[in-house]
This record gives structure tokens, C-alpha cells and sequence, in this order.
């Protein structure tokens, strides 16, 4: 008897977490992707943003900077640039690979952004030439849309010369 009765129950949860309902089945659906934009503040992220059911979310692995300056020693955090200079190679990377996924920057829905602390910043992750490379990519008037972020000073990364890893998830309509 008490699976019969905790049938129904789990049927009705199921529904209503997925929005699954008799009043969802006779609205309109929601096609287009909501951005929420912070309160009372113009710092270039989202707080939130909605995707509708009816489209697919493309998880993009995280990137890492390629060389930057080719004429500094092979392997060296010269090689590499700082923050800034990673930060943009590493969007360009992304860009790139959006482009061959047929999506674009304007896509992109949720970023994750790991800092490594700056030698030269007394170990302490430079936020601000994060922000210089970010805002060349989102938030311009080319590219107006911004995505809900995330950014974390970690330990390290893969190379000890890298600063800046980022990993993104991008909505295709």
C-alpha cells in the first residue's frame, strides 16, 4: 500500500521540478535567454541569467594562454606575460573555439575564472589585469553581452608559468 500512495507523491515532484505542469503545458514557451544584470552597479558580469528548456548548453573545457612573447627564454613567465597578456590569449582561445562550434562570445552564459597570485603582485592574483583583458571581449558595444562569473585566486595551475585559466559555458539558441 505505501508504494502506491508515494507514487503519485514522487510523480507530483518530478513535475513540479521541472515545470512539468498542467498550467506550464497551455503558456507560451520562453525562447529567448534572460540576462539579469547586477543591481545598482555597472561591474560587467550578470548576476543570473535563464536559458530556455529549448536550447543546448555547450560546456567549453578550461583554456590556458598560449606563448605570448616568443622571443623570451622557452618556458618562462616572460614567455607567458602577465595577467593581462594571458587573460586575452586565453579568450582568444576561447573565441576561437566558439567559432568552431559555430557560437560566439556573445554566447556565453557562465565563466569561471581561475587566478594564479603574481610574482611581481607579492603573490596576490591581478584582478585588475583581468579585468583590462576581460572587458576588451565583454561588454563592448561589438559584444554587449555579458555572462554570470566567477573568479578564484587558486595555488597553481598545470604550468607553473601559466596565471590565468578560464572555462566557460556558452547557450545555443
Amino acid at each position: 500500500m505505501k508504494k502506491l500512495f508515494l507514487a503519485p507523491l514522487l510523480l507530483s515532484a518530478v513535475f513540479a521540478t521541472t515545470g512539468c505542469n498542467d498550467a506550464d503545458a497551455t503558456s507560451p514557451a520562453k525562447e529567448t535567454v534572460i540576462r539579469h544584470g547586477l543591481i545598482g552597479s555597472d561591474f560587467p558580469i550578470l548576476r543570473a541569467s535563464e536559458v530556455p528548456a529549448t536550447s543546448t548548453i555547450v560546456f567549453l573545457s578550461g583554456s590556458v594562454p598560449g606563448v605570448s612573447n616568443p622571443d623570451a627564454p622557452k618556458g618562462s613567465m616572460e614567455a607567458y606575460g602577465d595577467t593581462e597578456m594571458q587573460t586575452v590569449s586565453v579568450l582568444n582561445r576561447i573565441e576561437e573555439n566558439l567559432k568552431s562550434l559555430d557560437l560566439t562570445m556573445g554566447d556565453v552564459m557562465k565563466m569561471q575564472v581561475f587566478l594564479v597570485g603574481d610574482p611581481a603582485m607579492e603573490g596576490k592574483m591581478d584582478f585588475a589585469g583581468f579585468m583590462r583583458g576581460y572587458k576588451q571581449f565583454f561588454g563592448t558595444e561589438e559584444q554587449p553581452n555579458l555572462p554570470s562569473r566567477s573568479a578564484f585566486q587558486v595555488a597553481g595551475l598545470a604550468n607553473p608559468n601559466y596565471l590565468v585559466e578560464i572555462e566557460v559555458t556558452a547557450v545555443r539558441p
